[in-house]
C-alpha cells in the first residue's frame, strides 16, 4: 500500500501562523518531484505545537493538493488515547489515506498497555501505519507486541527509527513479508530495504525530493550500485539535517533551496545554530542542490 520515499513534510509557519500558500506550492512540488506518499503532522511537521484545528488544517491542504495521485499518512499520534483517536477519526474526515500513531510517549505503559492503545486507534476502519521511535517516545513496540498488532486488519505496516536494522528481520519473520516496513531513518534506510523495507519516510526528501525518490526506485529495482552512489551523494544531507534539533536545519536547508521558504519554528524549537547551517551548506553543495 505504502512504499518509496514518503517525505515527513515541514509546516511552514510565518507570523505565528501556518503559511497555508507556501505550505501548498511545497506539498505541489513534492508531488512533483516523484514523492510516493506524504506524511503530514508528524515529528518534522511539529505536530506537538499545532492546535486541533491546525492539525486538521494541514491535513486538509495536503489531501487537497495530493488530489489522489499520492497517499496521505496522517500523523495521528499522542499519548492521550482518546485524544490519539480523535485525531485519527479527524484525519479520516480531512480525507487522508492512513493514520500514523506512536506508543504512548511520558506515561511509559508496559507492552500490553502498548498494544491496548494502538488496537484501540485500529478499531476505526481506518489503515494505522505504526511509528516506532524509541528515543522520542521512551518505549518500545516490541517484535511480539508488533507480530500481535500485525495481525488487525487494519494495522498495515511500521515506520522503524529504533536504528536496529536487525529489526527489519526480526519483524518481517514475526509479521510476514506482506507488512510494510518503512525506515524512519535515511541514513539507514540502503540497508534497512535490502533486508526487506519498502521505503522510507524521509526528512531528507523535504529538501532533496528527486534524489531521494531515485534512490527509492533503485533499491525497488534492484540497482543497488545505483542505490550506493546516491546513499553516498544524500549521506551528508541526512546527517546535518540533525546537527541541530530537527526540523531547524531542514527549514534553514529548504530556504536554501527554495527562495523564500519560511524558516519560522514554534518554541521551545529555536533556529539552526551557525555550526548546523554550515553544514547544511556543505552538505547541500555536496548533493549538488545549490
Amino acid at each position: 500500500m505504502f512504499f518509496g520515499s514518503i517525505p515527513a513534510l515541514v509546516t511552514p509557519f510565518a507570523a505565528g501562523r501556518v503559511d497555508e500558500a507556501v505550505f501548498r506550492d511545497f506539498v505541489a512540488w513534492q508531488i512533483e518531484q516523484g514523492s510516493n506518499a506524504l506524511v503530514p503532522c508528524g515529528t518534522t511537521g511539529e505536530a506537538a505545537t499545532l492546535s486541533n484545528e491546525e492539525h486538521r488544517r494541514v491535513i486538509e491542504i495536503a489531501v487537497d493538493v495530493a488530489g489522489g495521485r499520492v497517499p496521505v499518512i496522517a500523523g495521528c499520534g499522542s499519548n492521550n488515547t482518546v485524544h490519539a483517536i480523535e485525531l485519527t477519526k479527524s484525519a479520516k474526515a480531512a480525507g487522508a489515506d492512513a493514520a500514523l500513531h506512536v506508543p504512548p510517549y511520558y506515561n511509559r505503559p508496559n507492552q500490553d498497555g502498548i498494544y491496548a492503545h494502538l488496537a484501540a486507534v485500529a478499531d476505526l476502519d481506518f489503515p494505522i501505519v505504526l511509528y516506532n521511535v524509541p528515543a522520542r517516545t521512551i518505549t518500545d513496540i516490541a517484535v511480539e507486541t508488533m507480530a500481535r498488532l500485525s495481525q488487525l486488519s487494519n494495522v498495515v505496516g511500521v515506520k522503524d527509527a529504533t536504528g536496529n536494522l536487525a529489526r527489519v528481520s526480526a519483524q518481517r519473520q514475526a509479521c510476514g513479508a506482506e507488512f510494510a516496513q518503512i525506515s524512519g531513518n535515511d541514513d539507514m534506510a540502503l540497508g534497512f530495504n535490502a533486508m526487506g523495507g519498502v521505503g522510507c519516510i524521509s526528512v531528507s526528501a523535504n529538501v532533496a525530493p528527486r534524489l531521494c525518490s531515485d534512490f527509492q526506485n533503485a533499491t525497488r529495482e534492484g540497482r543497488w550500485e545505483d542505490a550506493l552512489h546516491l546513499q553516498d551523494k544524500l549521506y551528508p544531507l541526512h546527517a546535518a539535517l540533525f546537527s541541530d534539533a530537527s526540523p531547524a536545519p531542514t527549514k534553514y536547508a529548504l530556504s536554501r533551496v527554495r527562495s523564500g521558504f519560511p524558516t519560522d519554528l514554534r518554541l521551545p524549537l529555536v533556529e539552526a545554530s551557525d555550526a548546523s547551517k554550515r553544514a547544511v551548506d556543505a552538505a547541500l553543495e555536496h548533493a549538488g542542490l545549490i
